[in-house]
């Protein structure tokens, strides 16, 4: 094989590009760039490369690869990133948070702005501000802006007036809605609300306190005092931020912790000066990957997500590929950015800060780590012991089958390893060859299909069912597995009692709430779970379909037609051909072949 791949790499381009290394049956690997293609790719194959044991492992499985090339390396970059968070495939570092943070909008490009949370960013004219992470940190600004300056947070449409809600009677809006406030008014608060995002400490307080005295002139002592109190709870609200340095408006910096095989970052969010939030990550098995390498991948998985980018991000090391980086970010958040090392003393202590919190948040990770590979190896070895297992199953798969009266008969594969549950892994199969109710058939399908798609197999496999569920097992996984089948051990989980079926046909009771006989049941709930789901999902997706979609020659410009000229399913079932006909694109033949096919249903 490497004598192939060295052949083909001879017609490769010495142009910048991606790569992709595929397994046998065509899944991606691993994805990565080169400003020469030629030469990065010929990099793996050559015998007197001496490769970490994670790329020796990764390059036994490949059996194939591609090229894109890029008409330049910023190109190459983005594409790169793209196709990784795509793709997802196993020897990149994917990170595990794919989630949107939360952000707080102000909606400035409305006539009556209204304030609300997002985890999404828009150009859309509006101002945002974040991300606030933990997220409780949002949910005590919105409320405190609603107390102190009373714009909405609702999203009526205000064109017509309405009644006030109660957030107007509790105080915590002044209700534009009903006309109880007027334009000029409103925006001055909108104005004081972006001032108190944007930490203008000095500017809001000083407009208050000439809105204060002004009051107090006109001898309207109550509306005075009002402001008072809350320029009082502003002070108390600045003091409580954590004000870093007023001179450094919007910077993310980010330090790392490696050690063995596993890496921590962590990412400190400064926005107008002010501490609004950290982040952590944990990676593992980053062990074969450079500083540089793991802080370019970092970078690129992080900010490719739906973010608000800063203009500075301050890095413990600089990646080979920055300026790339710096062009990637600029063109999408269409502003300068600045990716850079540390220079003032002060950015210096704020990155040593991270990188302490990086170290704190790998050590507490590996602590913990430990202790549960201790505890769940425990379990494990007693579930080798009661189930008199061939050896101590370190990955778990569990199968499951949903039907309701043989319609959209579904089967589910779920993957448990000794950290929990790996959704990488789960497979969702829709029953192809089996009609109507046949459990034992349709488990026969969805073994066979997963173990030959499946890149390993687990060490204990659990079917959800009975006897006949577990037989039916056993003879599709020999046939497909082979001799590999010798290496792993098959039991079917029932319910009512729960119990598990050996393949000699001896019954264990697994009702007790030991750790061991709970673990069996958590994966078997886990798999009926998720069969259950996919089954309800396809189910009411059919019931939401119109009959008319499932007709051989109706597509959508006929069935749009045919519905808007009868109204309805029905009173096409009662027309006659000669109405039918009479349908924009319908013909005689083809209204027969739709009534016969209507009434049959």
């Amino acid at each position: 094989m490497i004598k192939v791949f060295k052949e083909r790499i001879l017609t490769v381009p010495e142009k910048c590009g991606v790569y992709m290394f595929k397994d046998e049956k065509g899944k991606v690997l691993y994805i990565g760039k080169a400003k020469n293609l030629k030469l990065r790719l010929r990099s793996y194959f050559q015998s007197s490369a001496q490769h970490q044991p994670r790329i020796i492992a990764m390059l036994h499985k490949v059996k194939d690869f591609s090229f894109i090339v890029t008409d330049n390396e910023l190109e190459a970059f983005i594409l790169e990133a793209n196709l990784i968070k795509e793709q997802k495939p196993r020897y990149n570092i994917i990170l595990k948070d794919d989630k949107n943070y939360p952000y707080l909008k102000l909606t400035i490009n409305e006539k009556w702005p209204r304030i609300e949370i997002v985890r999404k960013i828009k150009k859309d004219g509006a101002l945002y501000f974040g991300p606030y992470i933990p997220a409780s940190c949002i949910k005590e600004t919105i409320s405190f802006i609603k107390k102190h300056f009373k714009i909405r947070a609702c999203n009526y449409n205000l064109n017509r007036k309405l009644e006030p809600c109660i957030q107007y009677q509790i105080k915590r809006c002044s209700a534009p809605c009903a006309g109880m406030v007027s334009e000029e008014d409103y925006m001055k608060s909108v104005k004081e609300v972006e001032y108190f995002l944007k930490g203008k400490k000095k500017d809001l307080i000083l407009e208050l306190e000439q809105k204060m005295k002004k009051l107090a002139s006109e001898l309207r002592f109550e509306e005075a005092a009002y402001i008072r109190d809350r320029i009082q709870s502003l002070k108390i609200a600045f003091e409580s931020q954590k004000v870093i340095s007023p001179e450094f408006g919007d910077m993310d910096l980010i330090g790392f912790y490696q050690e063995r095989k596993d890496t921590a970052f962590v990412i400190l969010f400064i926005r107008n000066g002010i501490l609004i939030g950290t982040k952590e990550f944990f990676l593992k098995d980053t062990g074969y990957m450079s500083a540089d390498e793991l802080f370019e991948e970092f970078m690129k998985l992080f900010y490719i997500k739906d973010v608000l980018i800063p203009d500075e991000i301050i890095t413990q090391n600089l990646p080979k590929w920055h300026k790339e980086i710096q062009k990637w970010l600029s063109e999408k958040c269409e502003k300068n950015v600045k990716v850079r090392l540390a220079k003032s003393n002060k950015e210096k202590e704020l990155l040593q800060m991270a990188q302490e919190n990086a170290k704190v948040i790998f050590t507490t990770k590996i602590s913990k780590h430990i202790r549960n590979t201790i505890n769940t190896l425990e379990i494990l070895r007693k579930i080798k012991h009661r189930l008199n297992l061939k050896k101590i199953p370190k990955s778990i798969g569990a199968f499951d089958v949903s039907n309701m009266h043989g319609s959209h008969s579904v089967g589910a594969f779920i993957w448990w390893e000794k950290e929990g549950f790996f959704k990488e892994f789960y497979r969702h199969l829709k029953i192809k060859t089996v009609s109507g109710i046949d459990d034992y058939c349709m488990m026969a399908e969805i073994v066979k299909r997963t173990l030959n798609d499946l890149d390993k197999i687990p060490d204990l496999i659990l079917i959800d069912g009975g006897k006949g569920h577990l037989k039916t097992a056993i003879e599709s996984a020999k046939e497909i597995l082979n001799e590999k089948f010798q290496s792993i051990d098959i039991v079917a989980i029932a319910k009512k009692p729960d119990r598990v079926i050996l393949h000699n046909g001896k019954i264990i009771n697994i009702q007790e709430n030991s750790p061991d006989m709970l673990l069996l049941r958590k994966i078997r709930d886990e798999v009926h779970r998720f069969a259950i789901t996919f089954h309800r999902k396809l189910r009411n997706k059919s019931f939401l379909q119109s009959p008319l979609e499932k007709i051989r020659g109706i597509g959508n410009k006929r069935r749009f037609a045919l519905l808007k000229h009868f109204g309805s399913v029905e009173a096409i079932k009662n027309a006659s051909i000669e109405e039918i006909v009479k349908v924009d694109n319908m013909n005689t033949k083809l209204a027969q072949h739709l009534l016969n096919t209507l009434n049959k249903k």
